[in-house]
């Protein structure tokens, strides 16, 4: 019996051999496995730039992007409208009036926006703004008349992509302003693509050197360009404020003050410094003309903008505007017979690349955080669901300290 037990229960030779190779095999799989595991096949390896351009791409091609573009590229034919009109003016007319010209837009404005605002009553009518912000748009009104007028008289020493080119030196203005008085917080991609921006502007002093430009106009061409800079930083200050008043009060109140002090400083000015240029015009049909052109180009603007602005942000909007340098420049080939360089179109790539890059990621609003108070936080989130639901919930729950729940009535 213990011989059959045991020759029962001893495993034959054919079968330990099966055994083993069972294993061995099992063994060799799990390697291989391994293997294409480390080592990825030469497809998947292909397809990894592909995943990383369809990333990029979707990061890049947002409805965000793309309607920002699409408002700016309305906004830029206003602008190109307005830069046209007043290098026409002074290069084939002889007519330099940039204080008439800015006055004529804010009388529209006086006319349509704060006639609407007349007509109000309560807290959003004439009076009460008057009363209680009077002095804010004061300044925001003589920034912008400043700088309508400066941008305008650069028109008269630099040529006309300088000026859309240089404007954008405001952008880090705006972006500073932005940091301290609209709470906007900035990451480092958003300060390359403003150094981005400017290296398209250092790029554009360059075509202008290889072009000529400085030869043919001397030491004027330093004053235009001192011009839009100041302009720009003016530009700025208005647009902070816009973008305040738009996405915090209304865009009718904002245009209606603009209008009423606009038209009040632009009036006194032009009396100061212009009344002997504007004696000096030869009016014909086609002064007549530009002039209601650049106005309407102006009132266009103005009209729009703060739309924009409410759906982006003031700074979106001027790195948006910057292809209407590409339209200047162009209409600036045929009328004014500029020279042309490469540069500019190289120029405009690298501002339209920091333009892309800092809409890839829109800034943050730094938002002011209550802090509890300690011992009073059933209290508070009790105060705090109140204010959330705006009265709607009849009854709130309060934890105790004691893990009891207490239930309090709202009426």
């Amino acid at each position: 019996m213990e011989e059959a037990a045991a020759a029962a229960g001893a495993p034959r030779p054919a079968d330990a051999t099966a055994d083993a190779e069972a294993a061995d095999a099992a063994d060799a799989a799990d390697a291989a496995h391994a293997a294409d595991a480390a080592e990825p096949s030469p497809g998947a390896a292909a397809s990894s730039p592909r995943r990383l351009l369809a990333l990029l791409g979707a990061k890049l091609c947002t409805w965000h992007i793309w309607k920002t573009v699409i408002l700016g590229q309305m906004l830029s034919m206003f602008i190109c409208g307005t830069a046209v009109t007043s290098q026409y003016l002074a290069d084939r007319f002889n007519v330099n009036t940039p204080m008439l010209q800015s006055f004529i837009n804010y009388c529209l404005l006086l006319l349509v926006y704060t006639t609407t605002l007349v007509f109000r009553t309560g807290s959003d009518s004439l009076c009460q703004i008057l009363k209680q912000r009077w002095w804010k748009y004061l300044i925001v009104g003589l920034a912008d008349v400043e700088a309508n007028y400066t941008i305008v008289k650069a028109y008269q020493y630099t040529n006309l992509t300088s000026v859309q080119l240089l404007d954008c030196f405001g952008i880090p203005v705006l972006m500073a302003l932005s940091w301290f008085l609209l709470r906007a917080r900035y990451k480092l991609i958003h300060f390359v693509a403003v150094a981005i921006c400017l290296l398209g502007v250092a790029t554009m002093v360059g075509a202008d050197i290889l072009a000529g430009r400085e030869e043919g106009e001397g030491s004027d061409v330093v004053i235009g360009d001192v011009l839009v800079l100041l302009a720009a930083s003016l530009y700025a200050i208005s647009n902070v404020g816009e973008e305040y008043i738009v996405k915090n009060l209304s865009r009718v109140e904002f245009l209606g003050m603009v209008g009423l002090f606009g038209t009040i400083i632009s009036g006194l000015q032009l009396a100061i410094v212009e009344h002997k240029e504007i004696m000096k015009i030869q009016w014909n049909w086609k002064i007549a003309l530009l002039f209601t052109a650049f106005a309407l180009c102006m009132f266009g603007l103005y009209s729009f903008m703060p739309v924009v602005i409410k759906i982006t942000s003031a700074t979106s909007v001027n790195l948006a505007i910057l292809t209407s340098d590409l339209y200047s420049l162009f209409i600036g080939l045929y009328l004014f017979y500029y020279k042309f360089s490469g540069l500019y179109i190289v120029s405009f790539v690298i501002i339209m690349v920091g333009f892309t890059l800092y809409c890839a990621a829109p800034p943050a609003t730094a938002e002011p955080t209550a802090v509890p108070q300690p011992g009073h936080a059933g209290l508070d989130n009790a105060a705090l669901k109140l204010e959330e639901t705006d009265g709607e919930s009849p009854e709130v729950a309060v934890q105790s300290s004691r893990e009891e729940t207490e239930v309090l009535s709202t009426n």
